[in-house]
């Protein structure tokens, strides 16, 4: 790796291809993997062999009592480095120093990290990434003071990017690097278009969206469902919402939201958190109250032209669920960082929803026009006969199991079987495995084969006159 990867402060454009979107939104996730490189490959690098896990990166970086579930840990030990600041992990001349030797040497050497500090607003702000309160950002947010999934998150990530390779069911050190942006300029239309969480579609966008000799050679087409009576209140609420976001302290709100499924009005009390456009429209991304379920705070997802009214409320409104209210005073809101973790451990847009093992089939010509070589999510992945008999052996029991594996026992082991970590009721994956029909057979989950049966037997019905 070329020295200049390893400079003092990391490069902006180096730190937006980390972030895979916008950087602005996920800085503190594109600083940490930034580090976990510079452990991996730097001059300082853990002492662990490959390959590794997130346990054995966890147990080789951090002290003994840090947490090892999901909990995010608190200041519980000043010599744990989950303890530095953002401020400590970038202008520190050490990697290896902790908050107290950082707090020390920026107190005997004041001018040289001021210069440090300014040197790098300077960059985020030229870049417009610079956030609100950026002193606050740098002296008090605590980069690796999150949880174990953030973190196993960011090994994950770093592997999707190819800057650690997949061993086995863990990790190792690359040797081939994919070309890295530091040292370049990018132009402004990539920044534009960061929101693009697929890179290769940002690039392809970025590369083919100006015109060419006088034509116009790329074009996006995508579903969107909204109705055009509807699409200035969509632009309102996006709005609305984006000035929200631009305060320093971003408020909760008051929804008032037509239920589609249940066919009625649902007011609920949300933190906004982002915004996504997700296969057939926009959705606002909340965090809050749950209809219907009156002691849950969790997360929902909110379709832009289905929301009525928007009300800002303020952190001491009797309204707010005193959970959500706690979290505020803590400092612990969610992120979309969040929301990127748990879409990437499972397959769906509903990542508040448990997880599920989905077994499938399809028969070999489908499998080779259609699914084979193609990414429908990084759990979705093809798997022999004999490990399809293995995990209907490990999820089921009893007289199920045994019928289960009678039924894939009369399927030839030369058709294709899938398994994919999905969200347990999604619609958007249950839309997908529709569309494959009639060349799909769900396996597993149970539940899920007993719907599709049903469904499949009440579609065949509108079909009898056909001979």
């Amino acid at each position: 790796m070329p020295e200049e990867f390893w400079s003092d402060l990391p490069e902006i454009p180096l730190l937006q291809w980390l972030a895979r979107g916008s950087l602005k939104q996920h800085l503190t996730q594109a600083l940490r993997m930034w580090i976990w490189l510079r452990y991996f490959y730097g001059a300082v690098s853990l002492p662990i062999s490959e390959p590794f896990s997130y346990a054995d990166c966890r147990e080789a970086l951090f002290t003994a009592d840090h947490p090892s579930n999901d909990d995010k840990p608190g200041e519980h030990n000043e010599q744990c480095p989950c303890a530095k600041t953002v401020a400590a992990w970038l202008f520190a001349p050490d990697l290896h120093y902790m908050q107290a030797q950082w707090e020390d040497y920026a107190a005997d050497y004041a001018h040289e990290v001021e210069q440090k500090r300014q040197q790098f607003i300077a960059a985020l702000t030229h870049h417009d990434v610079l956030p609100k309160q950026w002193d606050r950002f740098l002296d008090e947010v605590r980069l690796f003071g999150v949880t174990r999934r953030a973190l196993s998150g960011d090994l994950k990530r770093l592997q999707e990017l190819k800057l650690l390779a997949s061993v086995g069911n863990g990790y190792g050190r690359v040797t081939d690097w994919p070309v890295l942006p530091y040292g370049t300029k990018r132009s402004a239309s990539v920044d534009e278009l960061a929101f693009l969480v697929q890179p290769d579609l940002a690039a392809i966008a970025d590369s083919l969206s100006h015109t060419l000799e006088g034509q116009r050679r790329f074009f996006v087409h995508v579903d969107y469902v909204v109705p055009k009576d509807r699409h200035d209140r969509v632009e309102d609420w996006q709005t609305e919402l984006r000035e929200l976001w631009q305060r320093s302290v971003v408020l909760p709100i008051r929804l008032t939201y037509w239920h589609a499924s249940r066919q009625e009005t649902a007011t609920v009390v949300v933190y906004p958190v982002c915004l996504y456009y997700y296969r057939r429209g926009p959705y606002l991304c909340g965090f809050g109250e749950v209809f219907g379920q009156s002691d849950t705070v969790d997360w929902r997802n909110y379709r832009l032209d289905r929301i009525q009214a928007i009300e800002v409320l303020s952190w001491d409104s009797s309204l707010l669920p005193l959970s959500l209210r706690q979290q505020y005073l803590e400092g612990d809101l969610p992120t979309p960082d969040d929301i990127q973790v748990w879409m990437a451990e499972a397959w769906g847009f509903d990542y508040y929803q448990p997880k599920d093992i989905l077994l499938v089939r399809f028969d070999q010509v489908w499998d080779q026009r259609y699914i084979r070589n193609s990414l429908r999510h990084p759990t979705f992945q093809r798997i022999d006969y004999g490990q399809a008999q293995r995990l209907i052996g490990q999820t089921l029991r009893g007289e199920l199991q045994g019928q289960m594996l009678d039924l894939l026992a009369a399927r030839s082991d030369q058709d294709a079987y899938y398994r994919a970590v999905y969200r347990r009721n999604d619609p958007n994956v249950k839309q997908r495995l529709r569309a494959w029909r009639p060349h799909i057979e769900v396996l597993l989950p149970w539940p899920l084969r007993q719907q599709f049966g049903r469904e499949v037997m009440a579609e065949s019905g509108f079909y009898r006159d056909i001979v």
